[in-house]
């Protein structure tokens, strides 16, 4: 490295990144020498140093040694093998409300029946600020005892958790992933024993889809074949029917006064069978669906109208949509939001108008055969006091009309369609397109929209001389972006950046780091990517200042708080720089605590209003809801009050913003003595009253810098145009004869020149 002792500040800034770079590139690389040491056997045996044998099989004594890929241990009871245990997130997806894998270990005996489970692991204590986490755990207990064995032969419906309201997308994931990974590990016969029916083999390969059938039929045609399946309720017959499961206290909330109310109208149809997506997508929408498919895999329609969403509001939140499962053959389902294209109308003739109309593809990870009989299970859940809530599934059975199919010859071999056969390896084990790649292309849209946002803001930057010339037209730029940055990046993508991404990041670099975790946000990776090249040019005000949603609601409550005359209040620079280092407190408590208990550590990050305002806008309990109405109330009076003094991620973001390499922001000599007007204009206080910038708090908002160009406000460019136009009056004055000299200037001031030598007369 060569040491520039005696050069210019930017190339010793240079050097300054350059070393800071290689020590971060040294640090990833030893991170992910560690990652793949520690992973080459997998987390079971650690997570089992945690657990006792006779916590997952009752009576066992002893762990054997882990057998297979992905592991299974034998559980012993006096030297006789009791069963065996496993990892859910060894063999099915486990992502939760938090984007992290909820690890939990399950205990299987040799029958194939569930006796036991242990929640080892986890990162979804923002969702659950406020539940117990033995509340949660407790809404598993249905899965114990489940004979998993007849799940996975088909012959009976995976057991269902019980719902814990608040944390209905943590409860499910949990569910599902423990239900899925057992059924796998049975049909995969790694228990011993034969494996079930189901799982060997099935009618699959003697019936397919009838891909040369392509009619296009109406609504009331389709509906009486049976292709397109319905489930109708009224209100008072929800009702009933929680009375009749033994739910008395269901019939207290009904959705509506009056019992003949449609509750709801529920449509399911596969429009991955040619005439039926035909007929329900119209032939351009089908042509497009068959296109988004991988061979064999399948997708289905789903509709309804009433008082009830079969959506929820689990799926915007939480990805996941919570109020529906598909079963089939003992397995379920729910779909994500990856999984989900919203439709506007059906193509049908005859179709009815309905509020709700979702296509669904099916997850790769899912065995679905179209050509067998499958149930698409609602459930209905009904407020019972604050906090609790009653839930009643309410199933609709599908079954393809036989004249979609047809009959395969014996000899021929099961065509792609039909993925219920089992295969040598079963297919959690079979190489597939990584998750993190599927995500970023069902948010195609997105992100293009999130990249096209970032170039324009990189170009305001680049172009900021030719913009703040232009003082209106800047501010409406600025406040436009800021209008983009709440609406579409906060309160729509839900895309708002936390000092908890810090925290896991530096976290994930000594223990488990996995670049897939973090690129299965791609918004989040998106804006942190642009954060990370930023700080190199700008330090953190391109984020702080123009990406941040809170950071421009702030801004635009502040704007609308000035218009309306709400009187601003001007903190002492005294005091303004004793206030702002509490940031960098909040920060540096929140990591050192983070290398200690990274949950514990996620729950005091709530000091961020980000997710009750961005996340949930304000749909949360009160004490959330008033912390950050606080904040916000506080910034009508002074401007961005939070981001100056208690925000830990602006903290975390100055920090390395120090490696910058270039000075964008221009200044005069007389900048600070005597002229102290940007000092008093600046927004956020962020420049000193000696006149230079602190990087560390500047939002990089460019009022300074319309300021240095403006010789209407800026005192030396006043001076400046004053010189000028003294000059030029000058120059063309009444009593000068002969055409006027052109003005020569040299920083903005005109230069006196000699007159112009006479011509001798002769």
């Amino acid at each position: 490295m060569i040491y520039l002792s005696g050069a210019p500040a930017g190339l010793r800034a240079l050097d300054r990144g350059v070393r800071l770079i290689l020590l971060f590139a040294v640090a990833a690389v030893v991170g992910l020498a560690l990652l793949g040491a520690a992973n080459a056997n997998g987390r079971l045996p650690e997570y089992l140093a945690r657990v006792s044998p006779g916590e997952l099989i009752p009576g066992a004594d002893s762990f054997g040694p882990a057998e297979g890929t992905p592991p299974l241990v034998p559980v012993y009871k006096g030297g006789t093998l009791a069963g065996h245990a496993f990892l859910n997130s060894d063999f099915t997806s486990t992502v939760g409300y938090s984007g992290k894998p909820i690890h939990i270990l399950v205990g299987l005996d040799r029958q194939g029946v569930i006796r036991g489970f242990r929640l080892v692991d986890h990162k979804e204590p923002i969702v659950l600020i406020g539940i117990p986490e033995e509340k949660v755990v407790a809404s598993l207990n249905a899965l114990l005892g489940a004979d998993m064995g007849r799940v996975a032969a088909g012959t009976q419906r995976p057991p269902q958790v019980d719902i814990v309201s608040g944390a209905t997308v943590t409860v499910l994931v949990m569910g599902d992933s423990v239900t899925r990974a057992a059924v796998r590990i049975i049909r995969s016969n790694r228990l011993g024993g034969e494996a079930p029916a189901a799982a060997v083999a099935g009618p699959a390969g003697s019936r397919q889809v009838d891909e040369t059938l392509r009619e296009t039929l109406d609504w009331e045609t389709l509906v009486g074949q049976g292709a397109v399946r319905s489930l109708r309720f009224t209100v008072g017959e929800v009702t009933e029917e929680f009375l009749r499961a033994g739910e008395v206290r269901g019939g207290e909330n009904p959705e509506s006064a009056d019992p003949q109310e449609r509750f709801i109208d529920l449509y399911a149809a596969p429009v991955s069978v040619p005439s039926i997506g035909i007929s329900l997508l119209g032939e351009a929408g089908y042509e497009k669906l068959r296109k988004k498919l991988k061979p064999g895999q399948q997708a289905v329609l789903v509709a309804g109208d009433g008082a009830y969403s079969f959506k929820g509001s689990g799926y915007v939140r939480g990805g996941i949509f919570d109020r529906i499962e598909l079963l089939q053959a003992g397995q379920g389902v729910r779909f994500r939001d990856r999984d989900h294209t919203r439709l506007a109308e059906l193509a049908a003739d005859g179709a009815p108008s309905l509020r709700e109309i979702a296509l669904f593809s099916m997850p790769a990870d899912f065995e679905f055969d179209v050509t067998q009989p499958w149930e698409l299970q609602l459930l209905v859940h009904r407020r019972v006091g604050a906090r609790d809530k009653v839930t009643l599934p309410l199933t609709l059975g599908y079954t393809v009309p036989e004249r979609y199919l047809t009959q395969v010859p014996a000899p021929q071999a099961a065509p792609a369609v039909a993925v219920g056969t089992a295969a040598a390896e079963p297919a959690p084990f079979s190489e597939e397109t990584p998750l993190w790649v599927r995500v970023w292309e069902m948010n195609a849209v997105e992100v293009g929209i999130t990249g096209a946002a970032i170039v324009i803001l990189t170009g305001i930057f680049f172009f900021q001389n030719t913009l703040v010339r232009r003082p209106r037209l800047f501010a409406w730029v600025r406040r436009g972006f800021l209008l983009y940055a709440l609406v579409w990046l906060g309160w729509y993508a839900n895309a708002q950046l936390s000092v908890v991404n810090v925290l896991t990041f530096f976290n994930a670099l000594v223990t488990e780091f996995n670049w897939e975790f973090f690129l299965s946000a791609p918004l989040v990776f998106l804006l942190w990517a642009s954060v990370a090249a930023a700080l190199l040019f700008w330090g953190r005000g391109p984020f702080c200042g123009w990406l941040c949603p809170f950071g421009a609601l702030q801004e635009l409550t502040n704007n609308l708080a000035q218009w309306l005359r709400v009187p601003q209040v001007k903190i002492p620079f005294g005091l303004h720089e004793r206030l702002w280092p509490i940031k960098y407190i909040i920060f540096l408590g929140l990591f050192g605590l983070s290398f200690y208990s990274l949950a514990l550590a996620e729950r005091l990050a709530e000091v961020e209003p980000f997710k009750t305002a961005i996340i949930l806008k304000f749909a949360r309990e009160w004490p959330f809801v008033v912390f950050a109405l606080m904040v916000l109330s506080a910034g009508l009076f002074v401007e961005r009050f939070y981001c100056r003094y208690l925000c830990p991620l602006g903290a975390a973001l100055a920090i390395p913003g120090h490696i910058r390499m270039f000075e964008w922001l221009k200044r005069y000599p007389e900048c600070g003595s005597p002229c102290h007007r940007c000092a008093k204009e600046c927004p956020v206080q962020a420049i000193h009253p000696e006149g230079q910038i602190n990087v560390n708090e500047c939002i990089y908002c460019m009022h300074c810098q319309e300021l240095y160009h403006d010789d209407q406000r800026c005192p030396h460019m006043i001076e400046v145009r004053r010189k000028r136009e003294k000059f030029q009056a000058l120059s063309s004055g009444p009593g000068r004869k002969g055409p006027a000299r052109p003005v020569v200037t040299h920083g903005g001031v005109p230069v006196k020149t000699p007159e112009p030598a006479q011509s001798p007369t002769t």
